[in-house]
């Protein structure tokens, strides 16, 4: 089978997903369209030098509808002859891109492709699409659903989380991400915004709160008790599917849950010889890539069985991956993550994650590859494995080795 390269990767910062966040005057169509543009210039793509352009994002409505892709090729200085696909895995599409693209270079399907994502959530909602999953009774009953912010609380009950831990790992997650950006470690990867006069709107990531800490996150009250614990509330749903849980601790906040923002981020991908007809040198390949279904009530502990899976199928264990990026969605998703597999927690999110530098749904999982990619580079490292939880019960994982 053909060698899937990463050539390169790049990211938007991310901003405050509200009307006073630094990009909320910008699209999704033009966010992206930089990003494309970025890729291009970076890496002298003239023509139609990619077969594809396959782009994630969950809220597909209003401005983030049709196919997203296709536009953002014709918006941004692509070839025209370039097609776009839209896809949409949740929080993994970015990630599923990527690990589409990769497979399409393994099996023969082009000799390259540009994989990644977008989301504005200040200008686009998250629930906005009204999807079924989370409104339709016919489903909803039968997958005894929950929001998002409840499901992170079961993990935490099921699995003996308390708060501390989770606002700890939040913490860490502040001063990781600041370190990071005082380090410069997203220099090679980071392309600031700009507006229509080419003017810099944002170049360094805005939602991060560095002086936060355990006494700040004391302070918060629990963002999802209400909605579980007022009659009929989702607690008594959760209990129906988990009899065995006495009552749901209710341990997550805006501090220690992923933060709501605007982003976007892209990834090369291509076989040898596209790298040798255009003089570059691919940084990576993509060993392994994996997608799994989970329980959808409890709905995020799908990084663990996607771990499990993408390691069997690459024939590895978990001593021989060097570096984790596991996205933050909330606390207890990392945490159960690193009880799980008994893994250090100094080599998971080295950089911060979501947490510290929000969650742009759609973007996420091509955001997470290429940090990866950045620290494996900086700390001279070899195997990484980026990995996300998925609304409605799924999980994603992908498998990137240095070259």
């Amino acid at each position: 089978m053909t060698e899937a390269y990463i050539y390169d990767a790049v990211r938007t910062p991310r901003g405050k997903g509200r009307k006073d966040g630094a990009l909320h005057e910008v699209t999704a169509v033009s966010l992206s369209a930089q990003v494309l543009n970025a890729l291009k210039d970076r890496n002298g793509l003239e023509g139609h030098a990619v077969e594809d352009v396959i782009w994630g994002n969950v809220t597909q409505v209003m401005e983030q509808g049709g196919c997203l892709a296709r536009t953002a090729v014709l918006a941004s200085d692509l070839d025209e002859a370039i097609p776009g696909l839209a896809i949409n895995r949740f929080c993994a599409s970015g990630m599923e891109a990527v690990n589409l693209a990769a497979n399409q270079v393994r099996g023969g399907a082009g000799q390259a492709y540009i994989a990644g994502g977008v989301e504005m959530m200040g200008r686009v909602p998250m629930g906005s699409d009204g999807a079924a999953i989370a409104v339709d009774p016919s489903v909803t009953m039968d997958t005894y659903f929950v929001p998002q912010g409840i499901s992170a609380d079961i993990i935490a009950t099921e699995y003996g989380f308390t708060r501390e831990q989770a606002d700890a790992l939040a913490v860490d997650s502040q001063k990781r991400a600041k370190a990071a950006w005082d380090g410069n470690r997203f220099e090679r990867s980071i392309i600031a915004v700009k507006d229509q006069n080419d003017l810099i709107i944002l170049d360094r990531d805005e939602y991060m709160r560095p002086d936060t800490d355990m006494q700040t996150l004391g302070a918060l009250n629990a963002s999802f008790q209400a909605m579980g614990e007022i009659m009929p509330g989702f607690d008594a749903v959760a209990k129906l599917k988990y009899p065995h849980l006495e009552r749901i601790n209710h341990i997550h906040h805006a501090g220690n849950s992923s933060g709501i923002v605007d982003g976007s981020a892209g990834v090369l991908i291509g076989n040898a010889e596209f790298g040798k007809a255009h003089g570059l040198k691919p940084r990576a390949r993509i060993r392994q890539t994996c997608k799994i279904g989970t329980d959808p009530t409890i709905m995020l502990t799908g990084p663990v069985p996607a771990t499990q899976k993408i390691l069997a199928d690459a024939g590895m264990s978990i001593g021989d991956i060097d570096l984790f990026e596991v996205n933050e969605a909330f606390a207890s998703v990392v945490l159960r993550f690193m009880q799980a597999f008994d893994v250090d927690p100094g080599v998971v999110n080295v950089n911060g994650g979501s947490i510290a530098m929000g969650h742009p749904l759609g973007a996420t999982g091509a955001i997470i590859i290429g940090t990866l990619l950045d620290e494996l580079e900086r700390a001279d490292k070899e195997v990484g494995l980026a990995t996300l939880c998925i609304a409605s019960g799924m999980g994603a994982a992908t498998i990137i080795e240095r070259v």
